[in-house]
């Protein structure tokens, strides 16, 4: 990607020629003029289709809004992106906290962007359940790939909603689709359902493993295993070779047991050591090979049909949710039951049945 990428599609271009002209009312009013174009629907379109960064991180800092308000341009701006995306490969990377996830992330996106690959990075990071707060440090940890002209990190915090998060996510790839990234990538939280969400909108789910840990398998939910399409063991190097290569027999070993995929595809076990960056050319050959065999078998297709479907259901109700709770009347009222089951005085059943009543 080129050097474009670096640069706005928005940027100001007319300077102010004089102190007076600072302060007149008609520059005013065109540098306010400018300002609220920034934001208006059709400029940031051809900024994104056009590659520029700061519109497609604008178009996705509108999506992730939780204003109202945004919520209508947000559309407009994907429906317009639509006919350019869906050209991609999505890849979904998961693993528990401290299996070298963002390490090996950029390890393999350098190798993408050597490849040729335009690559986009969405980072789910987690957030205090407590202060809200987010540390969105994925940019700090892949300071190689960022400085990257080839590829786009965007961290966004999973907050309390993660059908909230994956809905929001799902719409940032179809805008990084159609400012030209070809390979998009996925990191999950690492924890709790999150890797359910994110294996509804990819193509291609990698599971990272570290030995050593003592949960070469028990560890593992069995949910987690039938929908990886391979396990990668990092941090094979050094002394932990040995024990990585262990593991990667009982893996395979593991997955021998359990029937087989709808796509017709034995999942596979590598290793790799993203630190020393080994390893990553031979995984990305096998998703290759994974894209060619799912392909050949129309599964590709038929998979991304029915995520799209599941989608549709997803923002139906989601939508029907945020409908419901948005009534002021609704408000009030659950403020009531919510301080009536407070004190004994109803059930939770009982409450839910009269607020779904009152909402008609």
């Amino acid at each position: 990607m080129s050097k474009k990428l670096k640069s706005s599609a928005l940027h100001e271009t007319d300077g102010v020629s004089s102190q007076s002209d600072i302060t007149s009312a008609s520059s005013i009013k065109r540098i306010q003029e400018k300002r609220k174009a920034k934001l208006d629907t059709n400029i940031l379109v051809t900024g994104i289709l056009n590659g520029y960064i700061t519109a497609l991180s604008r178009a996705i800092t509108l999506v992730e809004s939780s204003n109202p308000k945004h919520l209508q341009q947000a559309n407009a701006v994907i429906k317009l992106c639509l006919p350019k995306a869906n050209k991609s490969v999505r890849i979904g990377i998961t693993g528990v906290p401290g299996v070298g996830k963002s390490t090996f992330i950029e390890a393999f996106g350098l190798h993408l962007t050597s490849l040729g690959k335009k690559v986009a990075v969405l980072a789910v990071d987690p957030s205090s359940s407590l202060s809200k707060g987010s540390i969105l440090g994925d940019k700090t940890r892949m300071e190689d790939l960022v400085k990257d002209d080839n590829a786009f990190i965007r961290p966004s915090a999973s907050g309390r909603s993660l059908g909230g998060v994956a809905r929001k996510t799902r719409e940032s790839i179809i805008l990084c689709e159609a400012a030209g990234f070809d390979t998009i990538v996925i990191e999950t939280v690492g924890v709790g359902q999150s890797e359910t969400a994110v294996h509804s909108m990819v193509d291609f789910f990698l599971l990272l493993k570290i030995a050593g840990a003592g949960d070469e398998l028990q560890g593992i939910k069995r949910g987690i295993i039938e929908m990886a399409d391979a396990i990668a063991i990092n941090k094979a190097d050094g002394e932990n070779l040995k024990a990585a290569k262990l593991a990667k027999v009982e893996f395979n070993r593991a997955l021998h047991l359990y029937p087989q995929k709808e796509s017709e595809w034995s999942p596979k076990v590598s290793l790799c050591s993203a630190l020393h960056r080994e390893g990553i050319d031979e995984l990305w050959v096998l998703i290759l090979e994974y894209l060619e065999h799912t392909k050949a078998n129309n599964y590709f297709e038929t998979h991304r049909t029915e995520q799209n479907k599941f989608w549709l259901l997803q923002t139906i109700e989601d939508r029907l949710k945020s409908d419901f709770f948005n009534q002021p009347k609704i408000k009030e009222a659950l403020k009531t039951q919510l301080q009536l089951i407070e004190h004994g005085e109803t059930t939770p059943f009982v409450a839910a049945e009269y607020l779904l009543r009152l909402k008609n």
